[in-house]
């Protein structure tokens, strides 16, 4: 006896292009910007007077960074593709932190230079648009999983 599949069945695609178009471009300007702030390190190191304790922290910081973006990225597209909240929402959860990152690249750091400040705003903006376009795919996954 042959068995019946799914013939003729359709299921709806819930997943957010817009989101996903926004994790694949905030992929490749994150290359960019942390190329552009790691050599606005080394010139603020070679010619400010930095403290040398202070350079290294925000070293470690900006390679941390680094490491919670990629795998903050690699949760939201594997979230929205396959449609799973938790991976979503452990992507809007990594992003809050990637903002309290970017807040302090921005004001607290020993010095903050105007290119510095146009690469940190524009980096915020990406994280601002993601997470309000998760927080949509997550109600709209949360939604469907309830009714189907």
């Amino acid at each position: 006896m042959a068995v019946q599949g799914n013939r003729g069945k359709t299921q709806e695609v819930l997943s957010s292009l817009p989101l996903q178009i926004l994790f694949y471009l905030n992929g490749w300007y994150y290359v960019a910007f942390w190329i552009c702030e790691a050599l606005l390190f080394i010139y603020k190191g070679n010619v400010l007077p930095y403290p040398s304790a202070n350079l290294i922290s925000e070293w470690i910081l900006l390679v941390f960074m680094a490491a919670l973006e990629a795998v903050r990225l690699f949760m939201g597209k594997k979230g929205n593709l396959t449609e799973r909240v938790v991976a979503l929402l452990l992507s809007v959860l990594l992003g809050i932190a990637m903002v309290f990152c970017h807040i302090y690249l921005l004001i607290w750091q020993t010095y903050v230079l105007r290119a510095e400040i146009i690469l940190n705003s524009i980096q915020l903006t990406f994280l601002g648009l993601e997470m309000i376009f998760s927080v949509i795919a997550i109600i709209t996954f949360a939604r469907a999983d309830t009714y189907s």
